[in-house]
């Protein structure tokens, strides 16, 4: 899928301003970590994500938690009430196969994305969690990688193949009568003709419909900034660091475990709501 995008934004003026281009506005919260200073704004646009979070943040859910999960240039993870220390009452279920307390998604594609520098909510995965329910607690920071051309054509393709299935999918269940007689006659032509339709019908609709996954003003935004563009529309991103980059590129630096378990120890040491 060839892309012809013109470029009219400097790579300086994308850095330089807020990652979502919402105006700055929004709750605003303080991460004091042993490594630095996180200061992250929190957006008006997913309400339930961010009353949430101040919640977490006023009852002391996020004060000594650790930095658990570490993935070099995709995103640090943190915010689990169980790392704290002296923690006795677990709140997240040890067991994978369940999931532990968590809030609706949210997802405002394209609103927000997975650029380098949103704060998103970590989740369980879709064969647990159809709905994309996120996390009460455990959020991520996206540290992300520069997304060349090529690789954005690649995510866009997937993501489309996954509309047309689920469309494709769609169309079956409303003619399953339709399709249940062809193969009572055994015409397994017929029936082969009629899946095809059903499958053009989905790609032509999906096109029409939605057009290409990533805009153009997304895009721009990846070339220059990178991110993680793979995870946009199935995970709620809720905020943004806007001072402390600094300081969690010096966290996604730490070695690792073969879990992406940091081996040296990083927390939040405390977190401030510092407006409202």
């Amino acid at each position: 899928m060839k892309r012809l995008i013109t470029y009219l934004l400097s790579s300086f003026l994308l850095i330089c301003s807020n990652v979502s281009g919402q105006e700055n506005k929004g709750v605003k919260v303080l991460l004091q970590t042993t490594f630095g200073d996180i200061h992250i704004r929190l957006y008006d646009d997913t309400p339930n994500h961010r009353d949430n979070f101040i919640k977490n943040v006023k009852d002391g859910m996020y004060d000594g938690v650790s930095f658990h999960r570490i993935i070099r240039n995709f995103m640090v993870q943190t915010g689990n009430p169980d790392t704290r220390p002296g923690v006795t009452e677990k709140v997240e279920p040890e067991d994978t196969t369940q999931m532990g307390p968590s809030i609706p998604a949210e997802i405002k594609y394209p609103e927000h994305y997975h650029v380098r520098g949103v704060v998103a909510a970590a989740r369980e995965g879709d064969d647990i969690n159809p709905q994309k329910a996120s996390s009460k607690y455990q959020f991520y920071i996206v540290t992300g990688k520069y997304m060349p051309d090529s690789k954005m054509d690649a995510i866009d393709r997937d993501k489309m193949a996954w509309k047309v299935e689920a469309r494709y999918k769609e169309k079956m269940k409303e003619n399953e009568e339709k399709i249940n007689k062809f193969r009572e006659e055994r015409n397994l032509s017929a029936l082969q003709n009629f899946l095809n339709k059903l499958q053009e019908q989905a790609e032509e609709e999906t096109l029409e419909k939605d057009g290409l996954f990533f805009p153009p003003d997304v895009l721009r935004a990846y070339r220059y900034n990178g991110g993680a563009p793979w995870l946009d529309g199935d995970y709620t991103v809720f905020g943004e660091v806007t001072d402390g980059m600094k300081v969690v590129s010096k966290i996604e630096k730490i070695k690792t475990d073969k879990e992406d378990a940091p081996l040296e120890e990083i927390r939040i040491i405390k977190a401030f709501v510092e407006n409202e």
